[in-house]
């Protein structure tokens, strides 16, 4: 089906049922999003899409998933309630201040080099086939002070 197909479709189910667009097709077909928009309640999967970044203000109530996707940049202060899955994200070089995930971050197979001062991952840092690797946990959890936390470190 043709893109203005499905956004009619989507004007009229906004219009006449009150249904929301769905904010991953406004993502990847660069709708504008309003501020309800970035407050996903459950999971954002964005698994293998070509998007490159990510909206300013996003926030996620359980996990999202950007594996093997062509991210290059995370927005300022986003804030992952659950996991944050970056794993083969090979465009991405780093992460944005602000940064909190309430459980796992996935770096693994990504281009990462080092982490951001204040970045919060509440469970497990995941750090196989990255620069991160090189390395020691203290000097890890050195990057990230004095806000930042780190559970476990995964090697």
């Amino acid at each position: 089906m043709e893109k203005e197909v499905l956004k009619k479709i989507f004007e009229f189910l906004e219009e006449k049922d009150k249904h929301n667009v769905p904010f991953k097709w406004k993502l990847i077909n660069n709708e504008p999003l309003t501020k309800e928009d970035l407050n996903i309640k459950g999971d954002l999967d964005l698994y293998k899409t070509y998007i490159n970044s990510l909206p300013e203000g996003l926030n996620v109530g359980n996990n999202l998933d950007l594996e093997f996707s062509y991210i290059e940049s995370l927005p300022k202060d986003l804030k992952v309630n659950g996991n944050l899955k970056l794993y083969g994200c090979k465009h991405i070089q780093s992460l944005p201040e602000g940064l909190y995930v309430g459980r796992d971050l996935e770096l693994q197979n990504s281009k990462i080099e080092s982490l951001p001062e204040g970045l919060k991952v509440f469970m497990r840092l995941y750090i196989k086939h990255t620069p991160l690797i090189k390395y020691t946990d203290k000097e890890i959890r050195e990057m990230v002070k004095p806000n930042g936390y780190i559970g476990h470190i995964i090697r």
